[in-house]
């Protein structure tokens, strides 16, 4: 009773929207103010940049888009990746050679952690596959060749 009398007094007291924080206490992107990006490497695959700038120093977290039946090449980063899956399966390869079907799936709520300077692939297969990565850059996305050389 005395719950249901205070989420009442709370509807009627509190304003139906409040405006947002001041931006120097609390920074708010919401999903309608993310801008997405076609990858010039993978059609199908979009990203777009939720914090700082991956291309300079610093910190930064990024949002990973892969449309059903999208995958990446063999590539590398030279930064640590930091990985959770947001929604989907995602599929994951490691080494030079692209085999589309030698991938782990990694389900939606799983966290994994891409080491600097290490080959892998990934993508989705049946499903649409979101990912949030956080980094320190500057990163960079370098291809490679069957042998494992940068292209």
């Amino acid at each position: 009773m005395l719950r249901s009398a205070f989420a009442v007094l709370l509807a009627v007291t509190l304003p139906a929207s409040a405006a947002d924080p001041d931006p120097a206490t609390m920074a708010i992107k919401r999903d309608a103010d993310i801008v997405w990006v076609q990858n010039p490497i993978a059609p199908g695959l979009k990203t777009a940049v939720i914090h700082g700038d991956p291309t300079g120093p610093g910190v930064y977290i990024i949002r990973v888009r892969f449309a059903p039946g999208t995958m990446s090449p063999p590539h590398f980063h030279p930064e640590a990746r930091y990985i959770v899956v947001l929604k989907g399966t995602w599929w994951v390869g490691a080494g030079p050679k692209w085999d589309r079907e030698a991938t782990t799936p990694v389900p939606a709520g799983s966290f994994v952690l891409h080491h600097p300077n290490k080959i892998h692939y990934d993508g989705a297969k049946d499903e649409e596959v979101m990912l949030q990565i956080t980094g320190i850059g500057p990163s960079a996305t370098k291809l490679v060749d069957e042998d494992g050389h940068p292209k």
